[in-house]
Formats: C-alpha cells, sequence, structure tokens
C-alpha cells in the first residue's frame, strides 16, 4: 500500500511538472530589419530592404486623349510605382555604401514608344551606387561621397525617402530636371553633407547627363521657348541648409524622410539651390554649328527654394501627429521654358494640333520657368483607431500651385486622402484624389479649358 501511495504521489508530481512547463510561451519577437552585424556592437552593419508600390488608378482624360491610337476619355489601370530593392551599410568606422536596384512607373505602358513598338523588360536599373568616408569618426559632421546618387540641393523633397512619404507621392517637380539631364532623379556626383551643431548642410557636384541620352522623343530647339541643350556641356553645382530647430534628422543615408509618424519632433528651416551654366537653349536650328547659327542661345538654369517642414507627436499617449510643410521655389530654366509630365501616365498620344509633348492622360504643366509655392498637411489619428492590430488612419492634403511664364493664369494641383497604416509605413494602403488643370493650344498660347481627375488606391510594402 505504501509502495502504490508513493507511485501515485511520482504520477501527479509529474503531471504537475508538465502542466507547469506547458504554460503559454512568450511570443517571439519579429524583426524589425533585416540587419546583418558585422562586428559586437553593430556599429558595422550591413542592411537590406525591400519596396513596392502597387497603384490601381481611375483617370479622366485630357482632352484629345489617345492611347494606343485610340481616343480615350477615360482610364483604369494597374501599375508598380515604384519597386525597389536597397543593400547598405557602415563597412568600417568610416566606410559606408549604398546600392539600391529597381524600376519606376511600370503599367500596361511600360517600355511602348511613339512608334507603337518598345521592350517592357528594359525598366529596370541601378538607383544609386555610392560610396562615402566619414571624416570625424563616430560623427555626423562631414560625410564625403561620390557616385551615382540623390544627393540633391534644392529642398527636402528632391532626395525624398520614398518608403515614408506623407501623401501619395512625393512633389515631383522639386526633382526639377528628373529624367532629362539625370536618372530619375539621380547624378553622378561628388559630394559633401553632415551636420554640425543644428546645421544640416549638403554640397554636391554633378555630371549630368546629355539630355539626348534619356531615351524619350528630343525636344530639339526653339526659336521661342527654351528645351534643354544638345550641346554646351556644364557642370551643375548645388546645396541644401537646413536648420534643427528641435531633434536632428538622421544621416545614415542621403535620403530624407517624408513623416516620421510621431516618433521624432522635427522642426526645418531649409533654404537650397540649383544651378547650372548654359543648362538650355533656343535657336531657329538644332543641326546648324552654333558659331553659324545668330539665333542660337544658351541659359543658365537656376533654381532656388526656402521652406519650413514640421513633423511632432501632438499626443504621445495617444499617439497622435501632425505633418506639414511648406515651400516656396523660384524656377528658372530660360525662356519659355514649360514641361509637361504625367506620373505613370496611363496614355500615349493626342489628337489636339500643337499640344506640347507629353500633355495627354493625366498630364499636367509641372515644370517651368517662373515660381512655385508647394504645401502639405496630414494628421495622424490616434493609434489602434481601428482596433489592436489594425492601425490607424491619418487624413492629408496637398497644394502644388504655380505661376509659369508660358500660361496666362496661375496652374493650380490639389490632392486629398488618407493613409491607413495597417503597420506604419511596414504596410500600408493610400487613397487619393487629385484635381489638375487642363489647357488647349490656341496659336502659340496655351489656355485652360477645365479641370480634370483622379482617382488612386495604393497598396505599399516596406521593410
Amino acid at each position: 500500500m505504501k509502495t502504490i501511495t508513493i507511485f501515485i504521489g511520482l504520477i501527479f508530481m509529474a503531471v504537475w511538472s508538465c502542466a507547469q512547463d506547458q504554460t503559454k510561451p512568450e511570443p517571439k519577437k519579429e524583426l524589425e530589419e533585416l540587419r546583418l552585424k558585422l562586428n559586437e556592437d553593430g556599429s558595422h552593419f550591413i542592411k537590406a530592404t525591400v519596396l513596392n508600390q502597387v497603384w490601381l488608378r481611375y483617370n479622366n482624360s485630357n482632352n484629345g486623349t489617345t492611347v494606343l491610337g485610340d481616343n480615350t476619355a477615360e482610364t483604369f489601370d494597374i501599375g508598380l510605382r515604384r519597386t525597389r530593392l536597397q543593400l547598405y551599410g557602415q563597412l568600417t568606422d568610416r566606410m559606408f555604401f549604398y546600392l539600391q536596384f529597381g524600376q519606376n512607373n511600370f503599367n500596361y505602358l511600360a517600355g511602348q514608344n511613339s512608334t507603337n513598338s518598345g521592350n517592357r523588360k528594359n525598366q529596370v536599373f541601378f538607383h544609386d551606387a555610392l560610396g562615402e568616408y566619414r571624416v570625424f569618426k563616430g560623427s555626423d559632421k562631414l560625410h564625403i561621397g561620390t557616385g551615382l546618387t540623390i544627393t540633391n540641393g534644392l529642398s527636402r523633397f528632391s532626395q525624398p525617402s520614398v518608403g515614408t512619404i506623407m501623401s501619395l507621392d512625393v512633389p515631383v517637380f522639386a526633382q526639377a530636371t528628373v529624367d532629362q539631364t539625370d536618372e530619375f532623379s539621380r547624378k553622378l556626383s561628388v559630394y559633401a553633407r553632415g551636420q554640425v551643431g543644428k546645421l544640416d548642410y549638403r554640397l554636391v557636384l554633378s555630371d549630368p547627363f546629355p539630355v539626348t541620352s534619356n531615351g524619350l522623343p528630343q525636344a530639339g530647339i526653339n526659336a521661342t521657348n527654351a528645351n534643354f541643350a544638345w550641346d554646351n556641356h556644364s557642370k551643375q553645382y548645388q546645396a541644401l541648409l537646413s536648420w534643427n530647430f528641435f531633434e536632428k534628422e538622421s544621416h545614415v543615408t542621403p535620403y530624407m524622410t517624408g513623416t516620421y509618424l510621431g516618433n521624432k519632433k522635427v522642426l526645418n528651416l531649409e533654404a537650397g539651390f540649383t544651378t547650372q551654366a548654359n543648362a538650355t537653349w533656343t535657336g531657329a536650328n538644332t543641326n546648324a554649328d552654333r558659331s553659324t547659327d545668330p539665333s542660337r542661345k544658351y541659359y543658365n538654369m537656376n533654381l532656388w527654394s526656402v521652406a519650413l517642414f514640421y513633423d511632432a507627436p501632438v499626443n504621445k499617449e495617444k499617439g497622435t501627429a501632425v505633418n506639414a510643410y511648406a515651400g516656396y521655389f523660384g524656377t528658372d530654366y530660360g525662356q519659355g521654358y514649360l514641361r509637361y509630365n504625367g506620373i505613370m501616365n496611363p496614355a500615349n498620344g493626342t489628337t489636339l494640333s500643337g499640344a506640347p509633348a507629353g500633355s495627354y492622360g493625366n498630364a499636367f504643366p509641372m515644370f517651368g520657368t517662373g515660381s512655385v509655392f508647394y504645401t502639405q498637411v496630414g494628421y495622424l489619428l490616434k493609434k489602434d483607431l481601428l482596433g489592436e492590430g489594425n492601425g490607424t488612419l491619418m487624413p492629408y492634403a496637398t497644394v502644388q500651385s504655380a505661376s509659369y511664364d508660358r500660361l496666362k493664369s496661375q496652374m493650380t494641383v490639389f490632392d486629398v486622402g488618407v493613409n491607413w497604416f495597417i503597420k506604419g509605413h511596414t504596410s500600408k494602403i493610400t487613397l487619393d484624389y487629385q484635381d489638375r488643370p487642363t489647357y488647349t493650344p490656341i496659336g502659340t498660347e496655351l489656355v485652360g479649358d477645365g479641370r480634370k481627375g483622379q482617382l488612386t488606391m495604393q497598396y505599399q510594402y516596406f521593410f
């Protein structure tokens, strides 16, 4: 009996011990980033990221728009606005590298050209390939870098971190020569950047690409209105100075954050410029030797901006935050310069006689000689607004209002939308409505003839 009692006691002890061992384990901590430590404290590392932005879009086409030769009053398309792979890291105390590979604006017309031919597979390219040397160990006072880079002057939106955008898209006009004399805003450059106290600075010398290698039909030369010149190549000089009133911004990469979602308190006053001698031209004959063409004239490109950027928590306990930006841009590309641009344009032709290049689909006069005012504001609502694990919302509005010499009236584009941050910038859905002006060519003038709209839904993952 005593033996049985001891045996039963041992069984109960074993069962109790197993029950203790089967208590609910603590959930495993998720990885926050793909980061490989190269030394014990992690100050030397290699990091990888992936970004994809998928657009579903309905657009009211500009007057006269055609798609593959067919008159098209409206379009619906699916596209990859940006698809990127990044690899960067601090290899030693002083050496940093950055590589980015990917594509942009890949929809059903990708690779299509004006002769209804092309190659949709020739879209992927290196965006960045640079190396940097940190002059002062453990300090961001001075980084010297060179290579293919988006490091620019002019403004923070000339080098935006596209994975952290507050609105649907960045104000692309701030990437002033995009796909004209650069590679999607990247240039072969040598630069110095850093922070001294509260001053954040970027000084850049760039070697622009000739406009004739951008893979697009060339505007050539015009007797009245400037276009980018085919010859007389010159270097480009840029600078951006920013004063950090509150917290300093990161200098790990050259990219500048769109919104910190309440994780930082940032107020910056910035001023920047980009200048290039003989960047554009007018004249009567593209092929004539300029020494024998008395009408040939070259223009310096001089761009500058001043702006305020504010991004800060409103109530840390609730998780609310605000994002705001207001900037004024002086944009002198030369006499009468005007360029239409349609983001991932869902059309490829027009029936309007005398229409400017690229003025179909969803395009509007995005770049021009004159001035631009741009502002944006967004408000991040309380965390877990949609329930635990379902994230929160951030409604926003943006305005780009330009006074261009070629246009008789103010050119204003409005965007209103909302972000659903399912998991911050890692997983988000954005719904955006854009209202833009349209124009009809009458003689040598562009006359406003109404407004059109575009509704876009984006899903982004960024890790």
